[in-house]
Order: C-alpha cells, then structure tokens, then sequence
C-alpha cells in the first residue's frame, strides 16, 4: 500500500493539538461539523478562507469573543467548528468546569484545561443508551457495505487545499473545470496524471496523483464515505470533499471485499450507532447552545428548547 504520507490529503488524518473527544467521538464531531457548514455556501463571500487587509472584514464571535484574528476569512466548515468548540468551551465556565482565568484563542486551538473540561461536560450532558439488538440488526440489514471487509480502492486525486489565502469560491470553480476536463480525457490516465502534478496540493502530486490502494482505516472519514462502498470505476463524477479540501479522485481499480454476518461484526454496529446517536445529542446540546447565544458571523442552528432525541 502507498500514499501521500502527508496527512493533509484526505488519505490520512492528522492529530490536533487539543483533542477533546475520544476517536470514535471525533468522527462523530466530524460529520456533525460537516452537516452545519453544509448549510451554507462554500462561497459565501463573508466567510471564504482568505486574508483582508489589517482592520477590514468582521469578525465572527461567539457571545463576544473573537473566532479569528482581524482581516482573516475562515471557510465556512473551519469557522463553524471553532464556534462549536467555543461554545462548549464557554459552557464549561459557565457549568464550573474550567476556569473563568481560561482565555479564548484566535487560532482554532485549546487549552489542555479547557479539553479536559469540555470532556466531563460532554459526559454529564449526553446520555447516550445502548442499542438494542434489533436496532442493530436493523441497520446491519440496510447498510450492506458498511462493514465491509477488505475492500480496497487504488486512487489517485488533485487536491485543491482550502488554506488562509485561497478564495473559494474561485477554487471550487477551478476545481470543477478540472474536473469536467478529467471525465472527458480518455487517455489512460495521462491528462489526469499531468494534471495532479501541475495543480495538486498534495505531495502525491508529485507523482502523478497516485496514493495507491488504500483501504477504510487509511482514510479521513469524510474522504472514505465518498470513495466506498460503491461501484464506480474513473474519475467519479463530484468533487469529494474533505476536512483539507475539495479532491478530483480517480478510482483506478477496487476490490470489493466480503460482507460479514451480523455475528461477526455486531461491536461494530453497536459502535456505529452509538456514534449516531451521540452525534444527534450532541446536534441538539449545540443547538441549545447556539439558540441561547450571540453569534456574530457565523450561522449555527439554534434551538430555544429542548429537542426530544
């Protein structure tokens, strides 16, 4: 197995400084974070990821504390997940977890305090039940591919990095023309291959865009859930996007791998709806949070009450 060896591509996820949740809990977070920004444009001009000259541009805030230094842009995903964490933070304080002497940050990062607090907060808030074996089944029934083992794809991508810097609105629009010159090129991957290393911005451009078979457990989640578990063979016909930016994937082979029984893979689905369940507690502690809060900014949805899970 190859790949970039990055882990800015999509292929490969890399630590944060400050990790609040648990691994399981984080690819929760992720698709959470990913379903809010996709409330919004990626080329809403307010919020696109570039740089204003010093003074100029608001400034996103959560009940008046800045998400962002002055003149900086974040894509609307980035600044939604720093107003949730900013929230949470907040609460902590306001629970008596985490200390009032406990300063926000401009860069998206925490405290080691504030992680910690932000952890017992989550635990004492969502309560989270265990599945029932018939839930279980249930879902095993109606996601045939999501335990899928062994399958692998051979990939190769362009990636167009969402960075401070860039305008997004022009990224994704050079990154759809790339795109519908891709699907048309019939030339056994040579246009594609030229293509990674002229606009890519993963190191695997290098080479062409190849970052070779790759299996689930190599992926970012967002990145997996576009690549598989279906059929599709060539340059697919949407931009994947991910937690780095927007990707022109190839699939070049795959192997569908064998689908266990529900036997052997029930931890599995337990796990995966503990996750959907946690995430739909945690959607609607946000939401509570956002509704009684003042956003500037930044659109999250609030709830004034209690939403039943």
């Amino acid at each position: 197995m190859s790949g970039c060896g990055s882990g800015g591509c999509g292929c490969a996820t890399t630590p944060e400084k400050t990790n609040p949740l648990t691994p399981e809990q984080q690819t929760a977070y992720d698709a959470l974070v990913s379903s809010l920004a996709a409330t919004a444009p990626l080329s809403e001009p307010a919020v696109t990821a570039r740089v204003a000259p010093a003074g100029n541009g608001p400034i996103a805030r959560v009940n008046g504390v800045a998400l962002h230094e002055a003149g900086q842009f974040l894509d609307p995903e980035m600044l939604r997940q720093r107003a949730c964490t900013e929230l949470l933070r907040q609460a902590t304080q306001q629970a008596g977890l985490l200390s009032e002497q406990d300063l926000p940050a401009t860069d998206g990062t925490t405290s080691e305090a504030a992680a910690a607090a932000i952890e017992k907060l989550l635990e004492r808030e969502l309560q989270v039940p265990d599945p029932s074996e018939e839930a279980c089944r249930r879902y095993h029934e109606a996601h045939p591919t999501a335990h899928v083992q062994g399958e692998r794809v051979q990939l190769r991508h362009v990636l167009f990095a969402v960075t401070p810097g860039v305008d997004v609105k022009q990224l994704r629009l050079r990154a759809e023309a790339l795109l519908l010159e891709l699907r048309c090129a019939d030339d056994g991957g040579a246009t594609f291959k030229a293509a990674a290393q002229k606009w890519s911005n993963c190191p695997s451009g290098a080479q062409g865009g190849e970052l070779g078979w790759l299996t689930r457990a190599d992926c970012a989640p967002e990145f997996a859930r576009e690549v598989f578990g279906g059929a599709e063979i060539g340059v697919l016909s949407r931009l994947a996007h991910s937690r780095f930016g927007l990707h022109v994937v190839e699939v070049v082979a795959r192997e569908a791998g064998e689908r266990p029984s529900f036997e052997q893979v029930r931890g599995a689905v337990e796990l995966s709806l503990r996750q959907q369940t946690w995430m739909n507690a945690l959607r609607q502690y946000l939401q509570l949070l956002a509704g009684a809060a003042t956003l500037e900014g930044v659109d999250i949805e609030g709830a004034e009450t209690p939403l039943v899970q």
